[in-house]
């Protein structure tokens, strides 16, 4: 059954394909995150380790989130490495194990890159698809990398 909310078939299908990307962005941002809990050690292992626990479980339900709104738009989710690794801006680095100072600065530097991202969607959706729901989605979105960027940031300084 056809989508009807509102927003032309067209614009549903811009706004499903930037939410795809902004799916890959997440899903690779929790492995990164995922990799750095499993692999952090020093003086600060059990708090790290917590930290980006904390982190990837948020980036669980965002990753969940974002795929309920492709289907709400009418569109199928991706759903493969394969996919995520070809329509993600964030990438993974094999082979490379940071210490905790180098795996914040790494995760952080992610955080801003789907920010800046983020930011560009929000006008996106809003002018270009004239996609209202899926542009106050995005900006809550932005706003919870905002606050993660903010955190590992305090670490740093």
């Amino acid at each position: 059954m056809k989508t009807n909310i509102g927003i032309s078939e067209k614009n549903l299908k811009l706004s499903a394909a930037l939410l795809s990307t902004v799916l890959a962005n997440e899903m690779t941002l929790y492995i990164k995150t995922r990799k750095a809990h499993w692999n952090v050690t020093g003086e600060s292992f059990m708090e790290l380790h917590k930290l980006f626990e904390h982190h990837y479980k948020q980036l669980e339900e965002a990753i969940d989130e974002i795929a309920e709104r492709i289907g709400k738009l009418g569109e199928r989710t991706i759903g493969t490495m394969n996919e995520f690794s070809k329509l993600s801006t964030i990438k993974e680095n094999p082979g490379k194990y940071f210490h905790a100072k180098e795996m914040i600065q790494e995760l952080l530097k992610d955080h801003e890159t789907i920010i800046i991202q983020l930011r560009k969607d929000v006008n996106d959706c809003a002018e270009k698809s004239k996609d209202a729901g899926t542009a106050d989605f995005l900006t809550g979105l932005m706003e919870q990398h905002e606050t993660t960027a903010w955190v590992l940031r305090r670490y740093l300084n």
